[in-house]
């Protein structure tokens, strides 16, 4: 009998576990579902259009560049977030230890200052992608535009020696940060904004040299399209007859390299305006941070031309 009952208790709680475990499943897939759908939410474009004349229109100069991360090879708006959101996690960790307080206020200022070089950048790389990412990222800006407001206010109310309300106000802009912080992890790797997409060209491809054609193919000045199994490659044939292959998906957000500007022995994306060197893919402009993938160009005595990209393979 007691046998009996303890199969049954353990079946039972076999059964709990196994329905735990698919509403947690349920909800996660639901939460991946609200997320896919704001890069769909077109009533978010009539604000789109407008903020991105204006970010586009601010006379940064070459600021602009730093700020989309060109001089460190890789966005720059990620690692800024770090010091924000490590001064109000850190505040929330302080807010929960005795005798902490002005330490707490202390990172709560910090990570008010800091938001705005790290909004600065992620306003710049917003303003230069695709629609669907922008929409989730107006979502993102909108979080965190929330946390400020919520640790400003925060920060006053500690400053009034109002401490338990400015708590409060600090673990609610807690929230709202990291809403904001999951927003942008789906923006960076599930929209993949940011994320270098000529990484995988060279593992698309067969190491050693091969045919794209003959020198008489490529005219003068102008951009031809070749294709190597699956990468589409971006053939240029200069004054004197030096030819320069590049990886033809520009590495910002792949845009047809074969469609953009030659000029000044670099190419221009028509996309949104990066500029690599032809002689080595080097990124003379962003918003491109990544350098295109660069090939090896050899001319046999019948004319025929070969390529090959070190690394492949």
């Amino acid at each position: 009998m007691r046998a009996a009952s303890s199969a049954a208790l353990a079946a039972g709680g076999a059964t709990a576990a196994g329905a735990t475990a698919t509403a947690a499943a349920r909800a996660a897939e639901s939460c991946v579902v609200a997320l896919d759908a704001l890069g769909r939410l077109e009533k978010l474009d009539s604000l789109i259009g407008p903020l991105q004349r204006v970010v586009r229109g601010l006379p940064l100069g070459r600021y602009r560049d730093v700020l989309h991360g060109l001089p460190i090879g890789h966005p720059l708006h990620p690692a800024l977030v770090q010091v924000p959101m490590g001064a109000w996690l850190s505040a929330a960790v302080l807010d929960a230890v005795p005798g902490t307080r002005r330490g707490a206020r202390l990172l709560v200022g910090v990570g008010i200052l800091t938001a705005g070089p790290a909004a600065w950048a992620g306003w710049v790389d917003w303003a230069e992608q695709h629609e669907d990412q922008m929409r989730t990222g107006l979502v993102h800006a909108a979080s965190i535009a929330v946390a400020v407001g919520l640790y400003a206010r925060s920060w006053v109310q500690r400053g009034r020696g109002h401490t338990v309300r400015g708590k409060v106000l600090g673990f609610a802009g807690l929230c709202a940060a990291g809403t904001g912080g999951m927003l942008g992890g789906h923006l960076a790797y599930r929209q993949a904004a940011g994320a270098n997409k000529a990484e995988p060209v060279p593992h698309l491809l067969d190491e050693g040299w091969h045919p794209v054609g003959r020198v008489e193919d490529f005219p003068v000045g102008e951009a031809v399209r070749r294709e190597l199994g699956e990468v589409p490659l971006l053939v240029v044939r200069l004054p004197g007859g030096h030819l320069h292959v590049l990886a033809g998906r520009c590495s910002h957000l792949s845009g047809p390299l074969t469609e953009g500007t030659i000029t000044d022995g670099c190419v221009v994306c028509p996309w949104h305006g990066s500029t690599f060197r032809l002689s080595d893919g080097a990124n003379v402009r962003g918003p491109a941070t990544a350098p295109q993938p660069s090939f090896q160009v050899s001319v046999d005595g019948e004319g025929t031309v070969r390529v090959r990209l070190p690394g492949a393979g």
